[in-house]
C-alpha cells in the first residue's frame, strides 16, 4: 500500500483493511504499507479498494501475487459468517456506511467480482437459513421473507417487534420493510452501483440505533457521511 498520508498509523491500517478479513500483520514504513492477511480472499478483497481514500490520501494498492478465492468446506456451519465469507458488494456498503470514501469505480469492481465469483454456498445458506428463520417467527410456520410482499412483513414486524430483539444486523435487516429488499442484495449478483449505497445506509441507521450519542471527534472517518450521493437519491 503506498501513498499513504503522513498521518496514516498500524492503527488506522487496521481498522480500514480490517473490513476485508483477518489481517496478520502490517509493516508501516514512511508513506508504505505491506499488510498480510489471513486468506487470500481477504487480500483479494484489498486490491478491489485500489484508490480508495484514508486519511485523506488516495491509496495505491498492488500485489505480487495473484489472490483466488478458495471455496469453503461444504461441512462449514452457517455461522459463524466472517468477513471473507460476505459479498463483496456487502463489503462495500460496510466502508461507506462507516464513512470511508470510494469511488464509483470501485463498487463496480466490487459488482463484478460478485458477478464473476458468484455469492459463496457458506453465506448463500446463512441468508436462506435467516429468510426461513425470520419469515417462521414472523409471518407464521412455513413461511420466508422473500415469499411475502414487504407490507406484510412491516405490518408482523411492527406487532412481534422482532426486529427489536434480534441480535444480529442481517436478522434485523430482514425483518425491516425492506427485507425483500436487503435478502435480493445479498443473495443476487444482479447489483447496480446505488444498491450498494442504498445499503450503506441501512447499515449507518442500524449503527447510529444501537449506539449511544457520540461527542464530535475530528480524527477517523467522517461517521456521519451521507453513503448516498445526492445524483443517486430518489424519492
Amino acid at each position: 500500500v503506498s501513498n499513504l498520508s503522513a498521518a496514516t498509523t498500524k492503527e488506522t491500517l487496521h481498522e480500514f483493511f480490517s473490513f476485508c478479513g483477518t489481517i496478520t500483520d502490517i509493516e508501516l514504513k514512511e508513506k508504505t504499507a505491506t499488510v498480510s492477511f489471513e486468506k487470500p480472499s481477504a487480500a483479494k478483497t484489498a486490491l478491489m479498494l485500489n484508490d480508495g481514500t484514508l486519511d485523506g490520501s488516495e491509496l495505491r494498492i498492488t500485489s505480487d501475487i495473484e489472490h483466488e478465492d478458495r471455496a469453503p468446506s461444504p461441512t462449514a456451519p452457517a455461522h459463524p459468517i466472517e468477513q471473507t465469507d460476505k459479498p463483496r458488494a456487502g463489503i462495500a456498503a460496510e466502508y461507506l456506511a462507516k464513512g470511508y470514501v470510494l469511488g464509483d469505480h470501485i463498487l463496480h469492481r466490487a459488482i463484478e467480482i460478485d458477478k464473476k465469483q458468484g455469492i459463496s454456498a457458506k453465506f448463500q445458506n446463512y441468508i436462506k437459513q435467516l429468510d426461513h428463520g425470520v419469515g417462521h417467527r414472523t409471518l407464521g410456520p412455513d413461511q420466508t421473507v422473500s415469499g411475502k410482499v414487504t407490507s406484510t412483513v412491516k405490518e408482523l414486524d411492527e406487532k412481534k417487534k422482532f426486529s427489536q430483539i434480534a441480535n444480529d444486523y442481517y436478522e434485523k435487516a430482514i425483518s425491516s420493510p425492506f427485507g425483500q429488499r436487503v435478502l435480493a442484495f445479498y443473495s443476487s449478483t444482479s447489483k447496480q452501483i446505488f444498491d450498494i449505497h442504498e445499503e450503506a445506509r441501512r447499515i449507518a441507521d442500524a449503527h447510529k440505533q444501537s449506539q449511544p450519542p457520540q461527542p464530535a471527534s475530528s480524527s477517523g472517518p467522517a461517521a456521519s457521511a451521507d453513503p448516498v450521493p445526492e445524483k443517486a437519491k430518489t424519492d
